[in-house]
């Protein structure tokens, strides 16, 4: 069954063990490449070695031996790995470091990608993502990143439970001691009382050492008292201390993913002049743009409309996975269809709930399928140049409002370079010319 992030972040958070968590992150690496292979390497810091490897298969997890130091890594890769939040490649000696680490070798050797795992700022251990050489598409590695920041967020959260648990266990042998002393001592006090009674006949001095063992009794007594208060304050403490580092992680899992975000559509953003600045032919120009934002928010099906030279109509100038019937600069009047409405009203509609869409009256549309789309206007100083439309997002995911800023960034981007190519014309010509 496809495993969508929100799905994953389920499993995980009810994950009872950490076995069962590197279960479902490696459910959802299936997902993503059937052939890759992900495996957790046990990291002790004060050996500086990779001491144990965890491989998921088959619904349960493997575990072997690695104890190799972690020096054998190149410098620079050790220092990313420490610090974590990212995968980091080893190029052409994956093969190399796959055999150390103890991963069966792919016939072409594969590409080995390596993301440390931190507690309290301190390597915990190595997530090591293997998987084949590709001669075309997106490296696992890259579309595994998001599930690999939630198993991240996730081992951290069970390390927090194993170093609590460790507390508690100290704290409960050391309220034990106190408590086993105190028991030790007043039974001492108890035998040396009821020996001076048994020993006293008569005499002041007898009736002093009573009151002395009696007033040492009560001492004990309170000290004990203190102590277990003591102990059951330092619990709370404990108890706190672990809810504060848990918050702590999830915002820093947060500026993350936020992080990440914004690096990915720097990254487009530079892709897509970069492909403006390459490119002269309006067809693979236009192509490109718009498969740019397809893979971008993984929408299988997906068209960019222009406007005609007629008034109030779009012509369509790109698409991929259309049905066959639909040609390359058919017309969309104003007002018809989704495209249409967006195109009037100049304002981005998004249909979010999958079962609630799949009623929707506007998925009629010929270029809409699925209970969960995007359709955006591209508008550039105050001129409409045309649509982005949206739908059949990979492994049935839904579009939410963060999707549709990320698509509003790309368009204005798309607009420009629409407008600075005098695109809307050129392409149309081209069009028709075929």
């Amino acid at each position: 069954m496809s495993r969508a992030l929100p799905s994953l972040a389920h499993a995980l958070a009810v994950a009872p063990d950490l076995n069962a968590a590197l279960i479902a992150v490696g459910e959802a690496l299936i997902d993503n490449d059937r052939g890759a292979v992900i495996a957790l390497l046990r990291y002790d810091g004060r050996k500086e070695m990779l001491r144990e490897r965890l491989t998921p298969s088959g619904g349960h997890v493997e575990s072997g031996t690695v104890d190799t130091t972690f020096d054998h890594l190149p410098p620079n890769v050790r220092t990313l790995v420490s610090g974590g939040g990212q995968f980091i490649d080893l190029g052409e000696r994956s093969a190399e470091y796959a055999r150390l680490l103890g991963l069966a070798p792919f016939a072409d050797g594969g590409l080995l990608s390596l993301r440390g795992l931190t507690t309290d700022g301190h390597l915990a251990a190595v997530l090591a993502l293997y998987e084949q050489r590709k001669m075309f598409g997106t490296r696992t590695s890259e579309r595994f990143a998001s599930s690999a920041a939630l198993f991240d967020l996730a081992f951290a959260r069970f390390a927090d439970r194993e170093a609590r648990d460790e507390a508690v266990t100290t704290l409960e042998a050391v309220t034990q001691k106190v408590h086993a002393d105190y028991l030790t001592r007043l039974g001492e006090l108890e035998t040396e009382l009821t020996q001076t009674r048994e020993m006293a006949t008569s005499g002041d001095h007898v009736a002093t050492d009573r009151l002395q063992l009696e007033q040492e009794l009560r001492t004990a007594q309170e000290e004990a008292r203190r102590s277990a208060h003591r102990a059951q304050s330092n619990e709370q403490q404990l108890m706190l201390a672990v809810g504060q580092l848990e918050q702590a992680h999830i915002e820093l899992h947060r500026r993350h993913e936020a992080l990440r975000q914004k690096t990915r559509t720097l990254y487009l953003l530079e892709r897509a002049l970069a492909l403006d600045n390459v490119t002269g032919d309006p067809a693979p120009l236009v192509d490109g743009l718009l498969a740019m934002v397809g893979d971008d928010m993984q929408a299988q099906r997906c068209s960019l409309m222009l406007r005609a030279p007629e008034p109030d109509t779009l012509y369509l100038a790109a698409a991929r996975g259309l049905l066959p019937q639909i040609r390359m600069g058919q017309r969309t009047r104003f007002g018809k269809g989704v495209a249409g409405i967006v195109a009037t009203t100049r304002e981005p509609m998004l249909v979010q709930d999958v079962t609630d869409g799949a009623m929707h009256p506007l998925l009629r549309d010929e270029y809409l399928t699925t209970g969960s789309f995007i359709s955006f206007p591209l508008v550039y100083q105050g001129e409409l140049l045309g649509v982005v439309n949206l739908t059949n997002r990979a492994k049935r995911g839904v579009f939410i409002e963060e999707d549709v800023e990320r698509v509003r960034l790309l368009g204005l981007v798309i607009a420009l370079i629409v407008t600075r190519a005098q695109l809307v014309d050129r392409l149309l010509v081209s069009i028709d010319g075929r």
